[in-house]
């Protein structure tokens, strides 16, 4: 019974960081995933909402957001001004003084 449960644990573990907006986790305990929008999504317009979940640990209090490698000052939610074409969304948790951590959430997506 003990290996049933151990199994289908590791299991559940490979599953959750599987993908690009699987969680992922910084030495501090700090977890981020991307929910919207998912890999892949072709979006009309051009910009977009970018829902995510950030748990904290010990040394995040916010998040950087990087379009195509360039960093977005004054994030708040939305990517706006985008060009027709895939971008790269990536987000990354920061501490007080703004230093990045391990945990980060990356997706692709294409615009209309």
């Amino acid at each position: 019974m003990i290996r049933v449960v151990m199994g289908a644990m590791l299991v559940g573990l490979l599953v959750l960081q599987a993908g690009a907006t699987g969680w992922t986790a910084d030495a501090d305990g700090s977890r981020l995933r991307i929910v919207s929008p998912t890999q892949g999504e072709v979006i009309k317009g051009d910009s977009v909402q970018v829902w995510y979940k950030l748990s904290k640990g010990t040394g995040a209090t916010h998040i950087h957001c990087y379009v195509d490698g360039e960093y977005q000052k004054g994030f708040k939610d939305m990517v706006k001004g985008l060009t027709r074409g895939s971008h790269e969304i990536k987000l990354v948790a920061a501490s007080h003084d703004h230093d990045a951590l391990g945990a980060e959430a990356v997706v692709t997506i294409e615009l209309e």
